[in-house]
């Protein structure tokens, strides 16, 4: 059940970063992920009503409130540098890099005492190799300093929004998404105050932009839900395989060529969850 919740969480990211990019192209990269946020928490509000999953909140460290709210600021610098730096039109360079990120939460559940059998543990090196292959890095053009500071500020802040996200679940998925979504919206406001505008979006991209948030505040509740059924370290790696995602999209929607390396990467996440799953 986790690793079927983690690949949907992939898939669903990847989708929403696909849009967030071809956004940011025409909106500033702040605003996409301000926005797209803001309708996230309003979505959880609902889910929240729904399920009728309040859960009292509390100062404790590992509680939901304080991590939620730094999984949200850590959350809201990677989503700005990776819309960011895809819109710099260096997909290949951006997004490999920021799918890094899992390693960041896998470490710290290693060291929390997580224990991975010899298959795992290969499964999971193969699946990351695959998820940063199948981006189609573009190493043979150089790496500019732009889009390599923003691809490692992504992979940084998604990093540790996701060793978070992992921590506050152990006492409430939802509301540590909640939460998340409550600071990133407060830093959105205090953005838009200070320079006075929301971006130039009109009514005609509300669809688009609400789709991102709803799809990204689905995907982390996923992989929130999936941390408290499985081993944090494979749920992470592969919902980390979001780039596979994002590159199939711009292979069908914008008719970008898939480069060889990226086939090849397709097929190792494919091997390397395979593996995982056998485990």
């Amino acid at each position: 059940m986790a690793i079927a919740l983690a690949l949907i969480s992939s898939v669903l990211w990847g989708s929403a970063d696909f849009q967030g990019g071809r956004l940011a192209k025409k909106h500033p990269a702040f605003a996409v992920t301000g926005i797209s946020q803001a309708i996230g928490l309003l979505f959880g509000l609902i889910v929240l009503l729904i399920s009728n999953g309040w859960v009292a909140p509390n100062l404790d460290l590992g509680g939901y409130f304080v991590s939620g709210i730094f999984a949200g600021i850590a959350g809201y610098l990677g989503l700005s540098c990776l819309y960011a730096g895809l819109a710099t039109g260096r997909m290949g360079v951006v997004s490999p890099i920021s799918s890094l990120s899992a390693i960041i939460p896998a470490t710290y559940a290693l060291i929390q005492g997580e224990i991975l059998s010899l298959t795992q543990g290969i499964g999971i090196t193969i699946a990351l190799l695959g998820a940063f292959c199948a981006s189609g890095p573009e190493v043979s053009q150089g790496l500019s300093l732009k889009p390599l500071a923003l691809a490692v500020g992504a992979a940084l802040g998604f990093g540790i929004s996701l060793t978070f996200m992992a921590q506050g679940s152990v006492t409430s998925a939802l509301m540590t998404m909640v939460m998340m979504r409550v600071a990133t919206l407060v830093i959105s406001f205090i953005l838009a105050l200070k320079i006075r505008s929301i971006g130039g979006f009109t009514l005609k991209d509300i669809p688009s932009v609400g789709l991102i948030g709803i799809a990204d505040f689905t995907a982390n509740l996923l992989i929130g839900i999936a941390c408290t059924r499985g081993l944090v370290s494979v749920v992470m790696v592969i919902g980390s395989l979001f780039p596979i995602m994002t590159a199939i999209l711009a292979f069908k929607i914008l008719h970008e060529r898939l480069q060889k390396i990226q086939y090849i990467g397709i097929i190792l996440a494919v091997a390397g969850v395979a593996l995982i799953s056998s485990a």
